[in-house]
């Protein structure tokens, strides 16, 4: 049976709708499968790119939470992860009981803030002074010098003070009130801060000089007419563009709170002694690597995630409160 336009001796209408659009989709629009298949076609190379970074995480940090179970188990390696017998809390009971988990956490949130309070300022300070003093060769060449630190591993960093500040280093054998810093117990924290601050602060400013440079230029001249001076120009113009980045990094840095340096002390914990020297990595360690005690270290190591993923959740819900994105919405 031909229709009317085919008896007027027209050609049949095209259909609005492509050939693999469902029945019942909605006109003028694709299917999402569609536009997915679309999508990966033309976004293949990133994906492929992506994926030795996806396998990484999903190997060794979603599917390691699933050793996790042994925080609630006495874990014994011959007998596997399913063998060992359960023992439900008794292992955070234990932790909750023992002075050396909490001596241990006293001096990691001890180490921390002081982390948070002078070196967490520190690269921004840097990177505004790069910004705003330095030009062209002369801010390339500071760049390159306070980068350089970072490259060095822990036990050089570690015996460079120790050579400069030991009893019988350069300064520790000539000025007095230097010559026991490295096995002062009061001295110990200031040190850890003091060293992290010369190791990273450099490398810190990077994100800062990135956000700093998208600052628009036009911002400042204007606010120069209409007469603001640096400090001016500082509060109103670069504090308010690089805002969402202090605040980003400062949430990720709570969230990594009660990570504090673990190659780093365990290097100078013996010096001090466990009172003053011990923090949760080290604890997590000589319990459960030296000691064997595997689901008691384990139930310390959950306790420091779970207390760090609670003030990333908080920090989060504080930054939507001021009005900040955060890290997630």
């Amino acid at each position: 049976m031909t229709s009317t336009i085919e008896q007027a001796g027209g050609s049949p209408a095209p259909s609005a709708d492509p050939p693999d659009r469902p029945p019942g989709a909605p006109p003028g629009r694709e299917p999402r499968s569609v536009r997915w298949r679309r999508a990966l076609r033309g976004q293949r190379t990133l994906l492929l790119l992506a994926v030795p970074g996806i396998a990484y995480f999903l190997v060794f940090h979603y599917a390691a939470l699933f050793g996790n179970v042994i925080a609630f188990k006495d874990f014994v390696p011959f007998q596997g992860l399913w063998e060992s017998p359960w023992v439900g809390l008794d292992n955070f009971q234990r932790m909750f009981e023992d002075a050396a988990f909490w001596q241990a956490a006293w001096n990691t949130l001890s180490i921390a803030v002081l982390q948070l309070v002078f070196f967490f300022p520190l690269p921004l300070a840097l990177a505004l002074l790069l910004h705003s003093l330095a030009r062209g060769g002369v801010r390339k060449i500071i760049q390159s010098v306070v980068y350089l630190p970072h490259f060095l591993s822990w036990v050089i960093v570690v015996a460079l003070f120790q050579q400069l500040l030991g009893p019988t280093g350069m300064f520790g054998g000539n000025v007095a009130f230097v010559t026991d810093v490295l096995t002062n117990p009061d001295a110990f924290k200031p040190l850890m801060v003091v060293q992290i601050i010369w190791k990273d602060c450099g490398w810190g400013t990077i994100i800062f000089l990135a956000a700093l440079s998208q600052v628009n230029q036009d911002l400042y001249e204007s606010a120069a007419l209409d007469g603001a001076g640096p400090r001016r120009r500082f509060w109103h113009v670069t504090l308010p563009a690089i805002r969402p980045i202090v605040i980003l990094l400062l949430i990720m840095r709570l969230g990594d709170i009660l990570t504090v340096g673990f190659e780093q002390i365990l290097l100078q914990r013996d010096a001090v002694g466990p009172e003053a020297g011990e923090v949760l990595d080290t604890f997590v360690y000589y319990q459960g690597v030296l000691g064997a005690d595997w689901g008691y270290s384990a139930a310390a190591g959950l306790f420091k995630g779970v207390v760090g993923a609670l003030l990333v959740y908080s920090a989060n819900k504080i930054a939507h409160r001021l009005g900040e994105q955060g890290v997630y919405k």
